[in-house]
């Protein structure tokens, strides 16, 4: 005996070269107004992912096991431990950085998470990746309850142009 309905088996149809490879990465939508400070976000994070790896690539250089001297060993030391501080504050800069730019892309950048009010374009220019307006941050400071990320001092993050040179300057004036 024969079954009743008998069908063809279906063919799967052809993966597509995007089915694979996944689409394409689409240009992000940046509202034009923050379109700058974007592209400085973005130059901001590539600069301090290449300082956290150097960073961390000589935080894990082997040392000896026994130093010449014991001096030798402790300065060993205390460089290995202030190169790995200097890694965590700058994986807090990055996080903020990180989420500066969510903010852009979710159009919520530029407006102060405390007042709701927009942060003032000096700020922004100073500080791209603040969450708060001056008066917002003022009063944060003074009840204790936000600490600054920080990129570092002058001339430990790479120049890529005298813009950069001058967006530094911007920072320190405004912590």
């Amino acid at each position: 005996m024969r079954p009743r309905h008998t069908k063809t088996p279906r063919r799967k149809p052809r993966a597509k070269t995007s089915d694979v490879l996944g689409a394409p990465p689409q240009k992000e939508r940046i509202k034009p107004k923050w379109r700058q400070y974007y592209e400085r976000l973005i130059e901001l994070r590539h600069q301090l992912a290449r300082r956290q790896t150097a960073l961390a690539q000589s935080a894990i250089e082997e040392q000896p096991v026994f130093s010449s001297h014991m001096a030798d060993a402790g300065t060993d030391t205390y460089d290995r431990d202030f190169a790995l501080s200097v890694l965590s504050a700058e994986q807090n800069a990055a996080y903020e950085i990180e989420e500066a730019l969510n903010r852009i892309r979710d159009g919520s950048y530029g407006i102060c998470e405390l007042t709701s009010k927009p942060i003032e374009p000096e700020r922004l220019q100073a500080i791209p990746w603040t969450r708060f307006s001056t008066e917002a941050e003022k009063q944060l400071e003074r009840e204790g309850a936000v600490a600054r990320a920080r990129l570092g001092p002058r001339e430990t993050v790479e120049n890529s142009s005298s813009a950069t040179e001058a967006e530094s300057e911007d920072v320190e004036e405004a912590e």
